[in-house]
């Protein structure tokens, strides 16, 4: 195993094309069927210390997985834990990345994995591109009651029988069926989350004004300029897609036509209420340049910053 941990080291990104890849990679024995693996996380042989892993598959990934000591990052978002009754879908060709901090490397859960060619000629081989969790960040992973958990336990256990008993003419049509099965039961909970989701909306909107305004106050604007979305979503403990969404549904508004109108509204206050210039204004609300600034306010109000100024003459 010291000859892959030298690989993991690397800058370079693992690409494992093949789930018997994965099971070398991981020190398990060769899959049952070639296209689809149920793996056990306390069955991996991988026990990393204080590496970064990063890995891209050719595979869809469904996990089940408690894991309290690591952090990991999806595509190029935030790093987050897994924490208790998350389960995480990922699509062919992801990035995931996996950061281990502790010695203590103790996952405990489930790993279902699935070629695109195993879908082929079924009529999930379509659908399955139409979850919209299997596009979800990590750190909206699907949380799960008890009752839940188990029931997706169950259905990964009867997938892993059903290889375990040997391939015969009807495994596949058992097997499609059960990861059917497990697809819907996500897409019920992922609907039940996003209604609950509903319900959280408006605190989130209320802590993003009270972010925004906050920094606003502080010298951050002259320091660091008009924060990021992604400075604005990792404060707020979300990721910008959610952040997206939720503005969208709310507001009808991207995230950056949000922030553009709080930053008019501040300039407008400074227009009206100091004798500050346009460019000293443009530079205090985090512009690198007037004209810049400039543009944007007249997009916004249809006057520049002077006539707005002079309106109030």
């Amino acid at each position: 195993m010291q000859q892959i941990f030298a690989m993991i080291a690397t800058p370079k990104k693992i690409h494992i094309n093949t789930i018997t890849d994965y099971h070398k990679l991981a020190g398990l024995p060769t899959p049952g069927h070639p296209l689809l693996s149920v793996i056990k996380f306390e069955d991996l042989k991988l026990k990393p210390d204080n590496q970064i892993i990063s890995m891209i598959h050719n595979f869809y990934s469904i996990v089940l997985k408690r894991d309290n000591n690591n952090t990991c990052r999806y595509g190029q978002k935030q790093e987050i834990t897994l924490h208790q009754g998350g389960l995480h879908f990922m699509s062919p060709k992801q990035v995931l990345t996996m950061v281990v901090h502790s010695q203590e490397y103790t996952p405990i859960g489930w790993l279902l994995l699935i070629h695109p060619d195993f879908l082929w000629n079924t009529a999930i081989a379509k659908k399955i591109k139409q979850y919209e969790f299997f596009s979800y960040e990590v750190n909206e992973s699907l949380a799960l009651s008890v009752d839940e958990e188990t029931t997706v336990v169950n259905m990964i256990k009867n997938i892993n029988q059903e290889v375990a008993d040997g391939i015969d003419l009807h495994s596949k049509d058992v097997i499609i069926a059960q990861i059917e099965l497990l697809l819907a039961y996500s897409e019920r909970i992922y609907k039940r989350l996003f209604t609950s989701e509903k319900k959280n909306e408006h605190r989130i909107l209320d802590q993003l004004e009270i972010l925004i305004v906050k920094y606003f106050k502080s010298n951050d604007l002259i320091k660091n300029g008009i924060p990021t979305i992604q400075y604005i979503a990792d404060q707020l403990h979300i990721s910008p897609n959610y952040l997206s969404r939720l503005l969208q549904s709310i507001t009808g508004q991207s995230t950056k036509n949000y922030l553009h109108d709080k930053l008019i509204e501040l300039a407008k206050e400074k227009l009206s209420t100091t004798e500050l210039s346009v460019s000293e204004i443009a530079y205090e609300i985090g512009f690198k340049t007037p004209q810049s600034f400039s543009k944007l306010f007249k997009n916004k109000t249809k006057l520049t910053p002077l006539e707005f100024r002079k309106s109030f003459n």
